[in-house]
């Protein structure tokens, strides 16, 4: 068994199609709101513009401001796949930028995670590459290692497994695992219908407040 510090596991399987499909249009918002608000990220922000991230989980562990663990996944990348990234939050040298980008972008992957830095973002702006990333330096990346490829890792706080639903958003980025996915769903999508019927009542000059949900939980479904 390979220890600690020197994993580098194969992917696990892609998401299937049906759950990027169902929650390809859900806010991070709600998903948020339907876990408790106890996950997802907070620090991160999107450095593309506004387009939404879906796909699977390929999670990397490197060493603050080194990017060679990060070239050895793109081995194992498949169009959908997710690039989530552990760089300790670190801000002082870039994990990506352009060039990674558009490799990463001409093979179907769906973006990057990155807890740490990015540089280039003029470009992930004009490719509309999803891209969260802590912040942004132009100072590049080190590439000497070590690292660690399909292990649990720490997003922003955020813990995130191999394999994981990822979902971003303007609004940041929330994993989980998809075998809760069916009832995620359910839960979404009924406090989606609650916060659009609040949205129409208000329009009409109503108040409704069934958006907050009932219940000794009402985290679970209840809007901001």
């Amino acid at each position: 068994m390979l220890l600690p510090g020197h994993r580098l596991l194969p992917s696990p399987p892609s998401v299937p199609p049906a759950i990027i499909a169902d929650f390809a249009a859900a806010q991070v918002a709600i998903v948020s709101d339907n876990m408790n608000r106890l996950h997802g990220t907070r620090a991160l922000r999107p450095f593309h513009g506004n387009a939404r991230l879906i796909g699977t989980a390929i999670t990397v562990k490197t060493r603050a401001g080194d990017n060679f663990m990060l070239h050895k996944a793109y081995e194992l990348l498949r169009p959908g796949d997710v690039l989530v990234v552990d760089g300790g939050g670190d801000l002082n040298q870039a994990l990506v930028g352009e060039i990674m980008m558009t490799r990463a972008k001409a093979m179907g992957v769906a973006g990057f995670v990155i807890d740490g830095a990015v540089r280039d973002v003029a470009a992930f702006a004009d490719a509309g590459f999803p891209c969260f990333a802590r912040g942004v330096t132009h100072r590049g990346p080190y590439k000497s290692g070590p690292g660690e490829i399909n292990v649990p890792v720490s997003i922003d706080g955020m813990v995130v497994m191999p394999g994981d639903v990822i979902l971003g958003d303007e609004d940041g980025v929330v994993a989980f695992d998809r075998s809760v996915a069916a009832e995620l769903l359910d839960r979404v999508r009924q406090q989606e219908a609650r916060e659009a019927g609040a949205l129409a009542a208000i329009r009409e000059g109503r108040v409704d407040n069934s958006y907050m949900g009932t219940g000794s939980a009402p985290a679970q479904g209840a809007a901001s």
